[in-house]
């Protein structure tokens, strides 16, 4: 069975499942989920000026005012579990957790853990980040040891 460590910052959309659960043809997949709300929080201003470069000026004004602690990891975590019940459904194994804090080292352990085959990152566009190789794509490239796909998460 191929093992994918998927990273995303919200909960999956039929779109995003049937995506990742078709990459590899009829090859079973079993997915090990790590889901941070809006990514890393260190990088507030570069978010913001990403919002800004893509004419989202609402999201800009509120980078700052994203839920923290626990208030942002119960929505979570609803997330996180209605994405690995997708995933189920469509025929994958599926586990995962709600990371706050380093998610690149958190990244790098669950991969080496679960022997992961490879690591799927899907977020929103964040051309600034990605510009700079701010982005957990450009990051983990370097840190875990298995190919890293980066991949545009769908809008709802």
């Amino acid at each position: 069975m191929f093992t994918s460590v998927l990273m995303i910052e919200k909960p999956l959309t039929p779109e995003d499942v049937e995506f990742v659960t078709t990459l590899h043809g009829e090859e079973r997949i079993s997915f090990v989920v790590l889901l941070q709300p809006r990514g890393d929080q260190a990088d507030v201003l570069l978010r913001a000026i990403d919002d800004v470069a893509m004419g989202e000026l609402k999201e800009a004004v509120r980078e700052g005012e994203e839920p923290e602690g626990n208030e942002a990891r119960e929505p979570a975590e609803i997330g996180l579990e209605y994405s690995l019940r997708a995933l189920r459904e469509a025929g994958s194994e599926a586990v995962g957790q709600v990371i706050e804090d380093h998610p690149l080292d958190k990244l790098t352990t669950v991969v080496e853990e679960a022997g992961a085959d490879e690591v799927i990152v899907l977020t929103a566009p964040h051309y600034v980040e990605e510009f700079f190789h701010r982005d957990w794509a450009s990051r983990a490239r370097h840190k875990v040891g298995v190919p890293v796909l980066k991949l545009f998460a769908h809008s709802e």
